[in-house]
Formats: C-alpha cells, structure tokens, sequence
C-alpha cells in the first residue's frame, strides 16, 4: 500500500483480515483434502497433491472468481474508502488464488517425505468426541 500511495486508514486496515480469511478458508480446504488424499493413496506425495488439486482446485478458483468480482464492484463507488477496500481486496483475493493453485502445491510437493509419514498424519491430537470408555 505504502509503494502505490495508499494510506492507511481504517477502511485499508480492513483488507488483511478479510482477504487473509477467505485465503486461509481455500488452504485450509486443500490441506484437508490432501491428508486424506494421502491415507487414500497409501502416502505417495505426488499422487495426493494431484488428487487434492484436482478435487479441490476447480472450487477454490471458481469461489476466488467470484468473490474478486464481488469486491471489484466496490470500486465504482464515490466514497475513497470503498474504493480502496474493494481494490485491494479484490487484487488481494487474486494473489492468494494463484498461490493456493500454484505455490502450495509447488511446497507440498517439494516437501521431505518426512513431512508426510503415517505416524505424524495418522491420528488427530484433538478429541473431539469423549471414548465410551469415560463414561
């Protein structure tokens, strides 16, 4: 912002948590998809991270799409900080599509298979569910 001239107020500060939040809900999406692309294909790193984007990528840019569209149309209002809010966000949204399609994929891939054992993925450190055994 500081590089185009954009100052900082409380209608730019907005920008980083909503476009931040709505980047993270399509990681976070992929990654679900891609650990249990992994238990399906018995860890092969490669296989998983295809799988995972192909089942989840169309999703991720259609819903991207969508929503930087949404945004963009705040850009023909006459009040500065809309327009600054939906430009940013907008170009924001852009950015994070294109590294969750591409750049994710690229580090999971370039990833030890370390990273991807079945000790480390094959159970949830969360309970979420009490055992009958408590009861």
């Amino acid at each position: 912002m500081g590089f185009v001239g954009i100052p900082i107020k409380p209608s730019t500060i907005l920008v980083f948590s909503i476009a931040f939040g709505i980047s993270v809900d399509d990681t976070i999406h992929f990654l679900a998809k891609y650990r249990q692309e992994l238990v399906l294909h018995q860890w092969k790193i490669k296989v998983s991270v295809y799988g995972a984007l192909k089942e989840t990528g169309v999703s991720m840019f259609y819903t991207s799409i969508v929503l930087f569209f949404g945004f963009s149309i705040f850009t023909v209002s006459d009040f500065g900080g809309t327009i600054a809010l939906g430009a940013l966000v907008s170009i924001t949204l852009l950015l994070a599509m294109l590294s969750n399609l591409v750049l994710l994929p690229a580090l999971l891939l370039s990833l030890e298979r370390s990273i991807a054992n079945k000790n480390t993925l094959k159970e949830i450190p969360l309970d979420i569910l009490p055992d009958d055994s408590d009861q």
